[in-house]
């Protein structure tokens, strides 16, 4: 298990709707990365709104490529898929969420634009929150 994922494999009731859960969602795209007949990586996205700009934007929620196949471009390649997805609809941004002790991911989304979220740097940096339901 990748402990960036949270070191534990998805609950089986979790697995068994989860596909089709993501394909009722009509602002999700998921994007594969394959290598030959294997898959090796995924990225799924939901558009958002940003009321700052009044446009949509599009959030990467889910970053995987298997560990032997890292460093290799695979993730740079989903990245730009998401980015031509969110240029073809519109949208004023990307943003994603990253564990801050996932330094190769940091590394890998920095080399690809992203940048720490600032709206006023006297104010710091936005902070990704969240409340179980």
């Amino acid at each position: 298990m990748d402990p960036m994922g949270g070191g534990e494999a998805l609950a089986d009731d979790v697995q068994a709707r989860l596909c089709d859960d993501l394909a009722q969602r009509p602002t999700a795209a998921s994007f594969i990365a394959w290598l030959g007949d294997e898959p090796v990586g995924l990225i799924n996205t939901f558009e958002a709104y940003s009321t700052f700009k009044a446009k949509p934007l599009l959030n990467v929620h889910d970053v995987a490529v298997l560990s032997a196949h890292r460093g290799r471009g695979v993730g740079q390649a989903l990245l730009a898929a998401c980015e031509a997805l969110a240029r073809e609809r519109g949208c004023c941004k990307l943003t994603l969420e990253v564990l801050s002790g996932n330094r190769r991911a940091l590394r890998s989304y920095e080399s690809f634009g992203f940048v720490p979220y600032v709206l006023d740097p006297a104010e710091g940096n936005a902070l990704l929150m969240q409340k179980w339901l």
